[in-house]
């Protein structure tokens, strides 16, 4: 801070123009500098912090809440029609044309128009159910379309927790392989710089020198094509989190951080594994609940039903110039049906709902005999990848060690540029198929979760 001090004051000195164009560049830069490091600042997002966004800010999830919330509105709807049914009601009539009636008075025809120039009415009306079982059976129906909504958006979620964590898995595993590349290139780049060296001192042949240019080249494109799958599955996530893609974010973790959490899992065995909470097999019970209690509507459209119906009315008629005549008018009934005829059709109606609940109910015996055969293979994918992480861990430090002492054997001249090569190459695809391992023991969790219905 003095040297600036210093040169400023100088310059002030010697050059007064000058001076007064840096200090304004000065603090135009000093201006600019807050925004471009608040520019340059990145949120950082872990696998449940990434969880906890996709399900506040998917659009999909938002969906099944307004599903949910429609469902629980007509239900309202339906208990409204139990309450007692108000209406007000007015009528006006303009005569145009009066009624013309004939009547024989002692063998004499006499017609007498019949009717008022002007008639209105006004009334209320009441109507109210008192038996009606299709009615009670819609009410139960409508609470399982409730209860089936909050399940298809639990599967929903499920769903979503469980493509967030694939795509969070696949961006580690892309990330994970770009560095082992990248340290293979690196590695390379190293090996080749001695054998440049060496033939520059004439201690190897031109060939094994361009045989080590050639490695290095041929090794770009293989981590230009990572680097490309990193950027991708990056902005997979970022969609599926619902973020933009120009969003400052670093995503956290590393594959190698689930190792402990891998070799210590326990395998849960069979009599374990239930599939009670898996969302299709319920959203299923559910259907097979629905048609029954719709095989009951059918059943209690053909019963009686009693209805309590009551009006007051108020009307009056007039003829143009004369008081209007008023007449008050009310009543109180019941109203009773009882069907008859409808017993046929309601018959083969029944047949049919009988029909669609037993093919409802082998679709979910299909549907669980897969879901088991899948949750087989997912516990054998991850018991394999336990065993697999195992081996891969050792063989990948022994390939660590093999790769250092032919590097030292090569500087010394003790083997060729082709053994080091070998042992690179050894060291680089022991370490992908390590990342590879632990990344299919997580995928399988993943898939196992969402199907054992684990929230």
């Amino acid at each position: 801070m003095m040297d600036i001090c210093r040169v400023v004051k100088k310059i002030r000195d010697n050059h007064p123009r000058a001076c007064r164009l840096w200090l304004c560049m000065i603090a135009l830069a000093m201006s600019l500098t807050p925004i471009v490091v608040h520019a340059q600042d990145s949120v950082h997002v872990d696998l449940n912090k990434a969880i906890e966004i996709a399900l506040s800010e998917t659009p999909t999830m938002r969906i099944a809440d307004r599903d949910v919330q429609i469902k629980q509105l007509y239900r309202k709807e339906q208990i409204a029609a139990l309450f007692p049914d108000v209406s007000l009601a007015s009528n006006y009539n303009r005569t145009l044309l009066k009624q013309t009636m004939s009547m024989d008075m002692g063998g004499q025809t006499m017609n007498i128009k019949v009717g008022r120039d002007n008639t209105y009415s006004v009334g209320a009306n009441l109507s109210l159910p008192i038996i009606s079982f299709p009615l009670w059976s819609n009410l139960k129906l409508s609470a399982m379309d409730i209860e089936l909504a909050q399940e298809a958006a639990r599967s929903s979620k499920l769903e979503l927790v469980n493509q967030v964590k694939q795509a969070y898995y696949i961006y580690l595993l892309a990330k994970q392989s770009y560095d082992v590349l990248q340290k293979s290139y690196e590695n390379l780049e190293a090996s080749n710089q001695l054998v440049t060296n060496s033939f520059n001192q004439g201690l190897v042949s031109e060939f094994e020198k361009l045989r080590s240019d050639v490695a290095l080249q041929n090794q770009r494109p293989a981590v230009s094509s990572a680097l490309k799958s990193v950027r991708l599955a990056q902005m997979r996530l970022k969609v599926l989190l619902g973020m933009n893609m120009d969003e400052p974010v670093i995503f956290d973790g590393d594959l190698s951080d689930y190792e402990q959490s891998v070799l210590n899992a326990t395998m849960p065995s069979e009599q374990e594994i239930q599939l009670a909470q898996n969302s299709a097999l319920r959203q299923l019970d559910l259907g097979i609940q629905e048609l029954e209690q719709s095989k009951k509507i059918v059943r209690g459209a053909s019963l009686p039903m009693l209805a309590l119906a009551g009006a007051f009315q108020y009307s009056g008629m007039g003829d143009d110039g004369q008081k209007f005549t008023n007449y008050p008018y009310s009543y109180l009934a019941l109203s009773l049906q009882v069907p008859i005829i409808s017993w046929v059709s309601t018959s083969y109606k029944l047949k049919q709902s009988d029909l669609n609940i037993q093919n409802m109910r082998d679709q979910r015996l299909d549907v669980e005999r897969n879901l088991r055969v899948g949750v087989q293979s997912y516990l054998n994918d991850m018991q394999q990848a336990i065993e697999d992480i195992a081996a891969d861990r050792e063989t990948m430090l022994q390939a660590q060690k093999a790769y250092e002492i032919a590097q030292k054997q090569y500087e010394v001249g003790m083997n060729t540029w082709l053994d080091l090569n070998n042992a690179e190459l050894t060291l680089t695809s022991t370490q992908l198929t390590y990342c590879q391992s632990i990344f299919n023991y997580l995928t399988a969790k993943a898939n196992l979760d969402a199907t054992l219905g684990v929230e």
